[in-house]
């Protein structure tokens, strides 16, 4: 029997409260869907200031993988906190070495890696575009239209999800090419006989951007999300990858894999790239890897990773013990049953939302892997015109209901919960959102 969501109309008078202080101090760039003050959490429950309960179907954008303050985590933190609470990556600690150990051990290259630990995944990013440059001596890039890489100077010259985040923060850095992404269900190419959209998008590249544009020998490297986050939660067709890894042997250009968000367990996998057997040069990691505290990590393949020399690249909150010790427990928690989670409850909601997709035509697309979907909705199936009001509008009665979402793309709404969530969690929480579906359609 599940405790009583709302009890008091949010935001409630404590929220309320909340929200003047807040308007008064901190930065207006802060982007918020929906007046959620948060009190507490426990696994994929949150409660308000004012006591309402929420299920919580985005994690902290997929960060809080093993739920909120799992007993394990919190008991590593206490206990490393004890100890030491920061040391600069001037001098060693065992800590660090134990998680590049650990991330070498479940990379998704054959090749042993090298890694750089950093706080965040733009950082991550930082440090993969810096050694993609200093490791092949080229300095231009590839990247995709919708995609999300973060906010820094260099990240953000990839970014490509939305204007906003890009709007007066012009030149960023030089030399990225941008071209669509894979998008099975709208196609930007004609999709060749034999093959897939993901086909069509690197014969795009080899014979019109290579020959016309950008000559391949100074592509440094194509950074890619494997599965597009910010731009919609887009699963690209099964073509894609390979070719996309062929392209780059071709014409010695590394492949970096973002897995910020995709990453560690998230998809049923270690990471998503894995689903398409292919293994990458870099891979950017962050978000679900300590369960909320910050921290990224930058893994090259040993051969790529070693060409830097000291100095070259670092930072003074790299490998924090206490993310170190929270990421070395988030690791375990997910190996050891959670990871497998994610595929079983991911399935389900896949064929749940299927269902669901019958009774409201608004549901234009249904896709995803493991806890990683995204729901997108149109105005019509035929003309698959994108419908954001509808969105926005389900995004916000599923919070007047209890439950927390968040949107993505031009009209995607995403499910994103720890993965250690249960059954009657998911469950209650697909009816809430069909129920907020409804009231939304009729308006």
């Amino acid at each position: 029997m599940t405790s009583q969501r709302i009890i008091t109309t949010p935001p409630g008078p404590q929220a309320r409260a909340v929200l003047e202080r807040d308007a008064k101090v901190l930065s207006k760039s802060y982007a918020r869907d929906y007046p959620f003050v948060m009190d507490h959490g426990k696994g994929a429950e949150v409660w308000d200031v004012d006591g309402n309960r929420y299920i919580y179907f985005s994690a902290g954008i997929a960060v809080t993988s093993t739920g909120h303050s799992h007993p394990e985590v919190v008991k590593a933190i206490q206990a490393q906190a004890e100890k030491f609470i920061h040391i600069s990556s001037d001098y060693y600690h065992e800590l660090m070495v134990r998680v590049a150990e650990r991330i070498d051990e479940i990379a998704p290259m054959k090749e042993d890696v090298t890694v750089f630990l950093a706080n965040s995944g733009t950082e991550s990013v930082e440090a993969a575009i810096k050694l993609a440059r200093y490791a092949t001596g080229r300095q231009r890039f590839i990247g995709f239209l919708g995609a999300f890489h973060g906010r820094s100077m260099g990240s953000l010259s990839f970014t490509a999800s939305k204007f906003t985040q890009q709007e007066r923060f012009f030149p960023t850095m030089p030399g990225v090419w941008h071209v669509p992404f894979p998008d099975p269900y709208r196609p930007v190419f004609p999709t060749p006989q034999n093959g897939d959209q993901g086909d069509a998008v690197v014969d795009y590249i080899e014979n019109v951007l290579f020959p016309e544009a950008l000559p391949p020998d100074e592509v440094a490297a194509v950074l890619v999300e494997p599965i597009q986050g910010e731009g919609g939660y887009i699963v690209p067709p099964p073509h894609f990858f390979a070719r996309l890894r062929k392209m780059c042997d071709d014409h010695g250009i590394l492949l970096i894999a973002d897995e910020v968000q995709s990453g560690v367990g998230r998809t049923g996998k270690w990471w998503a790239i894995q689903h398409w057997g292919v293994e990458p040069d870099i891979v950017c990691i962050a978000k679900g890897i300590a369960s909320g505290v910050p921290m990224g990590a930058m893994a090259a393949r040993r051969s790529v990773g070693e060409r830097w020399k000291a100095g070259a690249h670092g930072n003074t909150y790299g490998g924090n013990p206490i993310a170190c010790v929270s990421a070395l427990k988030t690791l375990e928690l997910i190996e050891n049953g959670m990871m497998q989670n994610a595929a079983a409850q991911g399935a389900y909601i896949l064929d749940a939302l299927a269902e669901m997709q019958a009774r409201h035509p608004s549901m234009g697309q249904v896709r995803g892997k493991g806890l990683m979907i995204g729901v997108e909705f149109v105005k019509d199936q035929k003309t698959k015109e994108h419908n954001k009001p509808l969105r926005d509008a389900v995004v916000h009665r599923c919070f007047e209901h209890g439950l927390l979402t968040l949107g993505c793309g031009r009209s995607t709404i995403r499910f994103m919960p720890a993965l250690m969530i249960g059954r009657e969690l998911v469950d209650e929480g697909l009816e809430i959102f069909e129920s907020a579906l409804t009231e939304a359609e009729k308006g």
